[in-house]
């Protein structure tokens, strides 16, 4: 290192000293820094401009964020190998998720490959009391020769085979009505609207809160011990909104909860622990059969549920009618559940159901039905009366199971009689109590696939003055709880919902009831049918 120096009078050269050890130099302190500033400072500019750079990049990516929280970020970065756990759903929140023009808030997809990961245990799914010799319990779809022996199969040999629909076709085999722009379209043409889909919104988030710890629901009324009936009937309306276990947008750990609670409570013969017998049964049944036709799980739910849909197969009674023990005669509110179980079978494609057990329940029908075009239904034997929960009941089945659809003069003289005993809501400022819900759920679904101009009277009231009075629709939303601990329920009726299955129950009905617009698509074509209009 050079160095300047003031200049000074020569003086005369001194004689060159001898050799000897090197010496150090001491330099005072300032004239130490200076020389390490001189040797070190353009190392420290350029690492102080390049820190400088990469905590500018760091604040403009961070949004702006202190240093301790880019630092502390970085850390966690660096640790995460996997994607993060989906947030917790707040159920709390009942936004209905539609736009002014009631796109569907859901969009349900059919799977094939995809599943659901479960808990993985040592017995079978859906076979808690399978031990080390049956490690398969429940059978492969169809049943065995030697159960074709029951009392449902009397008279008839061979396999099961897929179902083709009885007396007139199957019609449509899926749920697209749940989803998408069907299920917009279904909505606005049928009749529903912003005020009906908010209730659902709404009573589906109170649903969500009622789901105990171990996924199950439980009836508030005198059936509290039925917790199968509870926890299929709960599902539901779930299931009928799109909410599905493999893509639900809100409630896709309810429906899975749910839906394992039944599973995990099955014996090995496709009958439940706890259920009360075959009405609980069917309940269930249904919400297995849907949850398995929007999805085709094929590892989780296919082969549970093709038990519980085989083991509803062989307790049907001789008479072809279904009652609360397997294997025995029973009535006609019975048999509804159970019809509405296999159809939804049949709707899932890949269910096995038999045309035998079909045409069974046809004769049955034709037992307590009434008058020339049997119109009415009774309870155990006929003829019934018109406009009553029997003969909804009993329609509901023939359209399912005896291809009636609107042409038929049956399914018009009985949706006559359903008519006379249509919605009487009152008003908005003072709607009268809602009675016997069990009746309405059927009956608006009959009417509802009758459709034209019966549908629209009964869905949103006749016209009078030019004005529709209110109807089905309005009802239920008028009578919905808007405030405190129950907001988003409906108070049990005096009916047979009501007693049986309290707050529970009488709100999954009611649910059913307005989300009927979508939850299945018709059968049969309205057109020039019925004598009625068709709904635009």
């Amino acid at each position: 290192m050079s160095e300047s120096k003031s200049p000074v009078p020569a003086k005369p050269a001194a004689a060159k000293p001898p050799a000897g050890p090197s010496v150090i130099r001491r330099l005072s302190g300032a004239e130490e820094t200076n020389r390490l500033t001189k040797k070190h400072l353009p190392a420290w500019v350029a690492s102080g401009a390049v820190h400088l750079i990469v905590i500018l990049l760091a604040w403009l990516i961070l949004g702006g964020k202190s240093e301790e929280q880019i630092v502390n970020a970085e850390v966690v970065n660096t640790s995460v190998t996997k994607e993060d756990e989906p947030p917790v759903e707040d159920l709390t929140n009942d936004d209905v998720g539609l736009d002014s023009n009631i796109i569907a808030a859901v969009d349900v997809e059919r799977e094939t490959e995809r599943t659901v990961d479960a808990m993985v245990t040592a017995d079978p799914i859906g076979v808690p009391d399978a031990n080390l010799d049956t490690p398969n319990a429940i059978a492969p779809p169809g049943l065995n020769t030697a159960d074709l022996t029951t009392s449902g199969l009397t008279g008839e040999t061979g396999n099961f085979q897929q179902g083709t629909g009885g007396i007139g076709g199957f019609g449509n085999g899926n749920f697209e009505g749940r989803s998408g722009g069907t299920k917009a379209k279904m909505l606005q043409e049928g009749g529903g609207n912003m005020d009906s889909e908010l209730a659902v919104a709404r009573g589906l988030a109170w649903l969500a809160k009622q789901q105990k710890p171990d996924g199950g629901w439980t009836y508030d009324g005198s059936h509290a011990k039925d917790r199968i009936a509870a926890t299929g009937m709960a599902l539901l309306p779930f299931l009928a909104a799109g909410e599905t276990h493999k893509n639900g947008k809100k409630y896709r750990e309810v429906v899975f909860r749910g839906l394992n609670f039944l599973i995990s409570n099955m014996n090995s013969n496709g009958s439940f622990k706890g259920s009360t017998g075959m009405y609980s049964h069917g309940i269930a049944a249904i919400a297995l059969c849907e949850a398995y036709g929007m999805t085709r799980d094929r590892t989780l739910l296919l082969r549970p549920t093709q038990a519980v849909v085989n083991f509803d197969m062989t307790a049907q009674g001789a008479n072809g009618s279904w009652g609360y023990q397997s294997g025995r005669n029973g009535d006609t509110s019975i048999v509804g559940w159970q019809v509405q179980a296999l159809q939804a079978a049949r709707l899932g494609r890949d269910l096995v159901v038999n045309d035998n057990v079909i045409k069974k329940t046809n004769s049955f029908l034709d037992e307590v039905s009434g008058g020339s075009r049997k119109a009415t239904y009774g309870y155990a034997s006929g003829p019934g009366a018109p406009g009553t929960a029997l003969t909804a009941v009993g329609l509901l089945c023939r359209y399912y199971f005896s291809g009636w659809g609107p042409a038929n003069g049956g399914m018009a003289e009985g949706v006559e009689g359903l008519m006379k005993n249509g919605p009487k809501p009152g008003t908005k400022a003072s709607p009268r109590p809602l009675g016997n819900l069990y009746y309405y759920y059927y009956a608006t679904q009959v009417v509802h696939f009758y459709g034209g101009k019966d549908w629209r009277d009964w869905n949103e009231g006749p016209l009078v003055n030019g004005k529709r009075t209110g109807g089905m629709r309005d009802w239920l939303v008028w009578l919905q709880v808007a405030a405190g601990n129950n907001s988003g329920s409906w108070e049990p009726d005096a009916g047979t919902i009501g007693s049986s299955c309290g707050r529970v129950g009488t709100t999954s009905m009611a649910l059913l009831t307005l989300e009927v617009y979508y939850r299945h698509l018709p059968l049969y074509k309205r057109e020039g049918a019925g004598g009625g209009e068709n709904l635009k």
